[in-house]
């Protein structure tokens, strides 16, 4: 099964080379429209390969999407640590209540009751 891993992941290494070598042109890219960039005064511009803007916007979508399901699941953590909480203080009290209770037992008749 280790074996397999590797070679999907050297099929994909050998993948996304490929793809960076068939596309090493540049490409510019601007942060803002030509318009709106005389109007502001302003204007950002980067000349990049375009592997790197394909990868970026893979690699944007991915980072996008986990903290978007981060953000979605917090409630499903904030449950899950709530009932954690209530179950470690339902447990302190069962032990209280049994302590109580086997207080003024014989000591082997306390060691049983706790073995069932």
């Amino acid at each position: 099964m280790t074996y397999i891993r590797y070679l999907l992941l050297g099929l994909l290494a050998v993948l996304l080379i490929a793809i960076a070598l068939a596309n090493r042109g540049p490409v510019t890219l601007q942060l803002l429209p030509d318009d709106m960039a005389t109007l502001l005064a302003f204007q950002q511009m980067l000349t990049v390969p375009v592997f790197l803007v394909f990868f970026g916007g893979i690699l944007a979508g991915l980072l996008i999407g986990f903290v978007w399901e981060w953000l979605r699941e917090h409630k499903h953590r904030a449950a899950a640590a709530q009932r954690k909480a209530e179950l470690r203080r339902l447990e302190r009290q069962l032990k209280r209540t049994e302590a109580e209770r086997d207080k003024d037992k014989d000591e082997v008749l306390a060691i049983l009751d706790q073995s069932r």
